[in-house]
Formats: C-alpha cells, structure tokens, sequence
C-alpha cells in the first residue's frame, strides 16, 4: 500500500532556501565519487572483454550474456546487506572495506580467473562485491547536504558510475598491449590505495545516528515502506536501462552492426560518459522543480528512443542519435529517482532503502542482456528486444504519470537559487 508523504517523511524539516554547505562536505563528496567510481571500474572488467572471451572459449551468444551479467546481480542484491549494515556501521567503515574486499576477485581474475567459464563465472560472482558500493555512498553524502541541494550531490557521487567508461577505455588496449593480466593489477592497485585513502580520510556527518534495531527488523520496515517499491519500480528502468546498455552494447555493436571490438568499446565508453554527465543534470533539475517531472520526461525520450532503435536504423547517424537520447535520459532519470529517495526516505533508514532500490536498479541490469542475447540467438535480430524496452518505459510513464503523480507531493525542496 502506497504511504502519503506525511506518513513516510521521518527526517527534520528542509534547511532555509540557501542554506550554506560546508567545505568538508565537498571533499567527503568527492572522496565517495571517486570510491564509486573505482568500484564501478572494477566491477565492470570482464564487460569490454566478453567478445574476446566468446571467441577464446567458444561461447554462445547466452553464455556470453551470463559472464557479464553475473557480477551485476550479485553487485546489485548485495546491495541490500550493504546498504543496511552502513545505516549501521557508517560509510567510513564500509567504503574501505567494500574496496579492499574487491581487490580479492580482481586478482583472481587477472592472475588465474579467465581460463575457463567456470572459472570467469567464480570471479565475475565475487566480484559483484564492488557494484554493492552505491548503497555505501548515498547515505553518506545525504548525510552531509541540506535538503535542497541533496538531488545535485547525490547527482555528482552517481557520476562515478563512470567507473565503467574507465574500463571500457583501458581495459582492451591494455590486454591487447601488455597481456590479459594488467588492467586486473591496474585495478587491484587502485582499490587497495583508494581503500586505504578512504580509510585515512573518509568521515560521516556529525550526528550520525546509529539504529539499534536488528537488521531483519530494520529490513522489514524498509520493505513496508511505499517510497521503497516506487523509487525501485523506476530505478529498475532508469539505472537498469544505464547497466544492461554499458555491459551489452559492445557485443550488440560488435554483432548487429559489425564494428571491432576496439571501435563498440569507444562507442560504449561514449554512451557511458553521457549518461554520467546526465546524471547530475538529473538530480539538479529535481531540487528545482520535482522529480516526479524529471522522470516523467525522461521516461518519453527513452520510449521514443527504443522504438526508433527498434527498427535497426543506419548507425551514422539515427541509430548514434537514438542511443545518445537513451544515454542522456537514462542517466538523468537515475538521479532524479534518488533525489525523489533522498526527499522521501527517513533518515535512519536511507541506507537500507538505497540497497533495496539500487538492488533493483542493477536488477533491471541483469534481465535484458540475457533477453536480447537470447533473442538474437533465436531470431537473429536485437529488433523484439528494443520493442520490449519500450514497452517496459511506456509501463513506468504511465505508472510516474498517474499513480505516482498524485500521491507524492512533488514540490521542489528549495526555491531555485539567483
């Protein structure tokens, strides 16, 4: 059952209009961007490399599909426990020991890992751990920002969902230089030094209160929660929509319009920078005039996008301009849905609330490139898969349109600045 705002808003009333932030605030910001963005990095490794995996091992289009969705469903329902315990333990515990955690499949994949799809599989399990650091860093930064400027910082620490245009700029050329190993140890290096800046550096806000119910209860509430299953139905679009696009769109480049492997994964890092520019936009526009609008108009660019992909136009230029569209909406809606979080979740649960939603976000990940890698194995077309896309979109514009619409107050939380 959907709770009206007045029900579910358990957090001190907003700050006044204008309200000054402090400097430390900044630098934790940057200081979890740049955590997310590491972790991302490292989460995202074998996606720029399924292709050559697929030829190595002759792998068909679904187990390819699979070794890149696996570490997105574990990063993502991880999310869940991690968000919780950082409700708990605070994000200066949990983001060094997220980072240092993965470290440990990074290693294995580069050293040991990728001789076998057994053994990929094993590694891209473990390393779901790093997708688990977003539900570390929105409470954090939430945390340390007024209410009205908490749509455009939780924007900014999204940004670092950028992790995955490092990866897919580095992660071939460096294979294809010096040996499958090395943007493994690269990336192992970087976790180990950022886990032990976070660990130097990093801090919760003053007044950071820690909740003295047990997990399962605490989760429980969250679950009842009707901004938890809003906020994640929309998440599952928007950040899902983000993820299945920057794991698959190499292979669907590579496969649906015959470029190199070297060419789709420049194409990616594109969409990937896009949408991470977007993200902040996102959250921006949200502090002035309502997420639940933002949503609502990013919605129809990505329902208008999908079906014009759907018809597999010429790559230069419909097809580049439908997916630039879908990058920029997608990233946009993802921090608008956490501003609508940021706005309506109470305080002492954020955390728990971020995992589940995020769960859901990296959920919608995981779905579609195994439906489209299966639908083209059977058809031989990505054409149903796009349609569905749209379909899924014109589903959740409905929903924010209606429903959503009219039970969330959506007021800005802040007069616009001069």
């Amino acid at each position: 059952m959907v709770h009206q705002l007045s029900e579910q808003r358990d957090t001190p009333p907003p700050a006044p209009a204008g309200a000054s932030v402090p400097g430390r605030a900044w630098l934790m910001l940057a200081l979890a961007t740049a955590g997310f963005a590491v972790n991302f990095w490292a989460w995202a490794l074998l996606s720029p490399l399924g292709p050559r995996f697929k030829d190595s091992l002759g792998l068909t289009s679904f187990e390819q599909s699979l070794l890149v969705a696996v570490p997105v469903v574990v990063g993502s329902l991880g999310r869940i426990p991690v968000g919780a315990l950082t409700d708990r333990f605070g994000g200066r515990v949990m983001f060094p020991l997220v980072s240092a955690a993965t470290v440990v499949p990074v290693l294995y994949l580069g050293l040991a890992g990728h001789s076998s799809l057994t053994a990929l599989l094993a590694g891209g399990f473990l390393l779901g751990v790093g997708g688990t650091s977003f539900a570390v860093g929105v409470p954090l930064v939430n945390a340390w920002f007024p209410p009205e400027r908490r749509g455009l910082a939780i924007g900014v620490f999204g940004m670092g969902m950028g992790g995955t245009a490092i990866s897919a700029l580095t992660t071939v050329r460096l294979v294809d230089a010096h040996g499958m190993a090395t943007p493994f140890l690269i990336t192992a290096a970087v976790l180990a030094a950022y886990a032990v800046l976070a660990a130097l550096l990093l801090r919760d806000a003053p007044g950071h209160a820690v909740p003295t119910e047990p997990l399962a209860r605490r989760l429980g509430a969250t679950l009842r929660l009707g901004t938890t299953w809003q906020a994640s139905a929309l998440y599952a679009v928007a950040f899902g929509g983000y993820v299945a696009f920057s794991v698959y769109l190499p292979t669907y480049l590579k496969t649906g319009y015959g470029l190199t492997q070297a060419d789709a994964a420049n194409r990616m890092a594109g969409f990937v920078l896009l949408a991470v520019a977007m993200r902040p936009v996102g959250g921006w526009l949200s502090d002035r005039v309502g997420p639940v609008r933002v949503v609502t108009g990013t919605l129809v660019v990505v329902l208008a996008a999908a079906l014009v992909q759907s018809s597999a136009p010429a790559l230069t230029p419909v097809g580049t301009a439908a997916f630039l569209s879908l990058a920029g909406a997608l990233g946009a809606g993802s921090g608008a849905v956490f501003a609508l979080v940021a706005l309506l979740a109470p305080a002492n649960r954020l955390g728990s609330v971020t995992g589940v939603v995020g769960a859901a976000g990296g959920l919608g990940g995981f779905v579609p490139p195994l439906v489209m890698g299966s639908l083209y194995g059977t058809y031989g077309s990505y054409a149903l898969g796009l349609v569905l896309l749209g379909a899924v979109a014109a589903a959740a514009l409905a929903y924010t349109a209606t429903s959503l619409r009219r039970t969330v107050t959506d007021e800005p939380t802040a007069a616009p600045a001069d």
